[in-house]
């Protein structure tokens, strides 16, 4: 900003007598007229409420816990509420600051604290109570203007708060969702280990019938313990996994309620994503990267009216009289009314540089805005591309299952037919539990595009309320 530009500022402030610093215009963004794989419409999946994108009972109940006891939603909703009283302080800068004082002394050789040269060897009472008053004319709009960035930094708290909500939605419905589908790992892999017990005892009977050769018998033992190792890393993970959820509902670790099957969990043909813009009203980072970008705006305000003077009135009344007695008696009041006028002389290059500090602030937060921007019209065209990926591997990975499945029994066929080795059988065995537990991660991933989708586009936007006010400073 030139000095020509601050100087312009000044002329206009002076003329016109208001709040000095550039009036908030929302920043220049990137709005596509659609997402990137996604055709234009209006409905979005984020205009519905979380349970009903979220059916599962169990799940349901999980959410309702979280948000009634999750310590971070608490944290940030007593930051809304500090933030709503600190706009309120800076609010009652705009009212006068009424007080009292009321002082009553006795001694000798003073008069309220003051030594008294006069009389010295005199026994003296004094009293003196009063009303004063005082306030600052906002004439520059300093004092609206660091309201307005009060107000603008109290709306960014409430988004962070918005954003603490959409993340403990989304964030225990993925963990539920990623919970169920180790459940299904681990009941892929016992049913495996079941098989592959199956294979062993086969090779071992053959064995001893003498039919077969201990080589049989030993691979088929060493792929059945391969298969069993697997057991014990799937329980740890659901551990981790419950005691993950545990954290995020405010509970100590321990077992974590099922409800659907994982393939239970229905997904929709179509998910509606809506239209860019509406992510500038709905995305909870974008709402308090915006409240940020008024704040610093509002603040440039602020530093170009330290420039000017401040002027103030203050007025007293009361009563002074040296004895108690005649303290409320007429002749003894005292009152004064008062204009004064303060403003930078000498500052030595603070008070500009506290304006260019501002300005670069303003800079930077416009730059933030931008970029959460561009982020978060990537985040929904990630997500809406990976729909149709997801989706297309789960059925190629669906075809290969099947496909491994007949392969098995076709081999178990033909070994017991004696047209082929245990090799054949053992290959075939072994192929098929990895691609079992790529298939339920693939149906786990299907699901969870919902999900992402949903915090991607600022779900559930329309059940946050109504956005928090300033308290009124009359409220005792």
């Amino acid at each position: 900003m030139s000095r020509m530009r601050w100087g312009c500022w000044v002329a206009w402030a002076v003329v016109c007598g208001c709040a000095v610093g550039p009036n908030y215009h929302r920043p220049e963004v990137a709005q596509p007229q659609t997402f990137r794989d996604a055709a234009a419409e209006q409905a979005s999946i984020a205009d519905l409420p979380w349970w009903e994108v979220f059916k599962d009972e169990t799940l349901q109940a999980l959410i309702r816990e979280s948000l009634d006891k999750n310590l971070d939603l608490q944290a940030a909703i007593h930051t809304v509420e500090r933030s709503r009283d600190v706009a309120a302080v800076q609010q009652g800068n705009l009212l006068p600051d009424v007080g009292y004082l009321g002082l009553a002394s006795r001694g000798k050789g003073t008069s309220l604290g003051n030594v008294n040269t006069d009389t010295p060897e005199l026994t003296r009472n004094t009293a003196l109570g009063m009303v004063n008053a005082s306030w600052e004319l906002d004439l520059w709009g300093r004092i609206r203007r660091a309201t307005e960035e009060s107000r603008a930094q109290m709306l960014a708290s409430d988004a962070a708060r918005r954003g603490v909500v959409l993340s403990l939605v989304t964030g225990v419905a993925q963990a539920y969702l990623e919970l169920r589908e180790l459940d299904l790992e681990l009941e892929i892999t016992h049913r495996n280990v079941d098989a592959f017990q199956g294979t062993y005892d086969l090779f071992t009977r053959q064995f001893r019938g003498g039919v077969a050769s201990k080589l049989d018998s030993l691979r088929a033992q060493a792929a059945l313990e391969q298969a069993t190792s697997i057991i014990p890393q799937v329980q740890q993970r659901i551990r981790e996994k419950e005691n993950q959820l545990a954290v995020l509902l405010g509970r100590e670790p321990g077992p974590i309620a099922r409800g659907s099957q994982l393939l239970d969990v229905s997904v929709p043909p179509e998910i509606p994503a809506g239209v860019p813009s509406l992510l500038l009203e709905r995305r909870p980072d974008l709402i308090e990267a915006e409240q940020n970008v008024v704040a610093t705006n509002a603040d440039i305000g602020v530093s170009i009216a330290e420039f000017f003077p401040r002027f103030g009135l203050t007025a007293l009344y009361g009563s002074q009289s040296s004895e108690f007695s005649q303290f409320l008696h007429s002749g003894t009041d005292v009152w004064s009314i008062a204009a004064a006028a303060s403003g930078p002389l000498f500052t030595f290059g603070r008070t500009w540089y506290r304006w260019e500090g501002a300005e670069e602030a303003h800079h930077a937060s416009v730059a933030q805005y931008q970029q959460s921007v561009l982020t978060a019209l990537a985040d929904v065209s990630n997500v809406l591309s990976a729909r149709g990926n997801v989706t297309a591997q789960r059925e190629s990975l669906e075809r290969e299952v099947a496909a491994l499945r007949e392969s098995f029994d076709l081999a178990q066929k033909r070994y017991l037919g004696g047209l082929s080795t245990y090799v054949e059988v053992l290959d075939a065995q072994q192929a098929l539990l990895p691609a079992e537990l790529a298939l339920a991660q693939a149906q786990r991933d299907e699901r969870l595009v919902i999900v992402d989708l949903y915090r991607a586009l600022g779900g559930g936007w329309s059940q946050n309320g109504e956005a928090p006010t300033i308290p009124s400073p009359l409220r005792p």
